[in-house]
């Protein structure tokens, strides 16, 4: 029990960060030396501001300066980062021992900035590389040290990530070519380079696509059929993505057993 608490917390003050990154970033700040800032008087925060979720309850959703509210998506992104964390730990689909704490390690990172990209995007409709870049440098570096220093066949495991690879970023570049960038961005070209590295498995990486679009499709439909949107729309895929990549790595090896059950019978 005692580690959930701490894995909840540790989520939430990486959370914080998510918000405050995402915000330096759009407004073209140093994100590593700026301070944090009310969004609305500019003022800038103290410490005493920024603890995660509690600041914002002690100081019932307004800025301690201007009485402004403050915006629900910054509890938000702290409580649902705290979840994943927990939930990421809760259902590890492998013992967490040797070298699977270091895949676990490895998807906490990785999920901090897989946030970071799903916020932006649904704000931005934009994938910026400043987060994309790092994000999938965290998670291809701890996959190859898994694979070179724990992996039982170093020669199956890398050509595994290949497929991986191939099919998530892959299948997402040839939409991109043949829709000439109009159906998908490159973005999420990208993204799919980091969904590939966190699953390590071609047929993992199928799952997830599959599930992006049925989260895409459950999510557009009511603003299809209300006509808020048209099929002509532009919606930010990156979230879908983020969101079935995180289903697909805790979930994905169940989903498969469960159907070769149905198939064997």
């Amino acid at each position: 029990m005692l580690e959930l608490v701490v894995i909840f917390v540790l989520g939430l003050c990486f959370g914080s960060f998510v918000q405050a990154l995402t915000w330096r970033l759009r407004k073209k700040k140093d994100w590593v030396k700026a301070r944090s800032q009310c969004e609305s008087c500019g003022h800038e925060l103290l410490a005493l501001d920024l603890i995660p979720l509690l600041s914002w309850l002690t100081l019932k959703g307004r800025c301690r300066y201007c009485k402004k509210p403050i915006h629900w998506s910054a509890p938000l992104m702290e409580l649902i980062l705290g979840a994943v964390f927990v939930i990421s730990y809760a259902f590890w689909p492998v013992a967490l021992q040797g070298g699977q704490w270091l895949l676990f390690v490895t998807w906490l990172a990785a999920s901090v900035g897989l946030l970071a990209l799903a916020v932006y995007d649904l704000r931005f409709m934009l994938l910026p590389n400043n987060i994309l870049y790092p994000t999938f440098l965290v998670a291809i570096t701890g996959r190859l040290a898994y694979i070179l220093f724990f992996s039982n066949d170093i020669a199956r495991s890398s050509w595994l990530l290949a497929l991986s690879l191939l099919v998530a970023s892959g299948i997402f570049w040839l939409i991109y070519e043949l829709s000439r960038g109009k159906a998908i961005g490159f973005g999420d070209v990208r993204l799919g380079l980091i969904s590939g590295t966190v699953l390590a498995d071609p047929l993992l990486s199928l799952q997830m696509i599959f599930v992006a679009s049925a989260l895409g499709v459950v999510a557009i439909l009511p603003e299809l059929l209300s006509h808020r949107k048209t099929l002509t729309s532009k919606v930010p895929y990156g979230p879908f993505l983020i969101s079935a990549t995180f289903i697909v790595l805790l979930f994905g090896n169940s989903f498969t057993t469960y159907y070769q059950s149905l198939i064997l019978h």
